[in-house]
């Protein structure tokens, strides 16, 4: 039971994991916005970076949006998204993983 139990917490752990990447992808997501408000160098590897994490998820949302002319909302779909999956699914993920492992830790002992 407590070989089980450490596999559960394993897994807890990784959808913790999981959470902070996608935390981390959000702040990328707020710096390409920031940066479509200026005009910066899309040769800066930094700039060409954030542009190539962000654009591919971007292109997907926009595909499926309306057209608001200049008025890009797609960034703003990402963010809702990305935090119905965090809070709905990794949180709800982490916090059963973790009771279900304490449960199995504690019939062991």
């Amino acid at each position: 039971m407590i070989l089980l139990a450490n596999i559960l917490l394993a897994l807890a752990k990784i959808v913790e994991l999981a959470n902070g990447l996608l935390t981390i992808y959000k702040y990328i997501l707020l710096a390409s916005v920031v940066i479509s408000w200026v005009n910066a160098d899309p040769y800066n590897p930094i700039v060409n970076f954030i542009y190539r994490a962000t654009e591919p998820v971007l292109r997907r949302v926009r595909r499926y949006m309306p057209d608001t002319g200049a008025l890009d909302l797609s960034p703003l779909v990402v963010f809702v998204l990305i935090y119905l999956v965090q809070i709905v699914v990794f949180d709800t993920a982490y916090t059963y993983l973790m009771m279900l492992s304490s449960q199995m830790k504690g019939q062991a002992l």
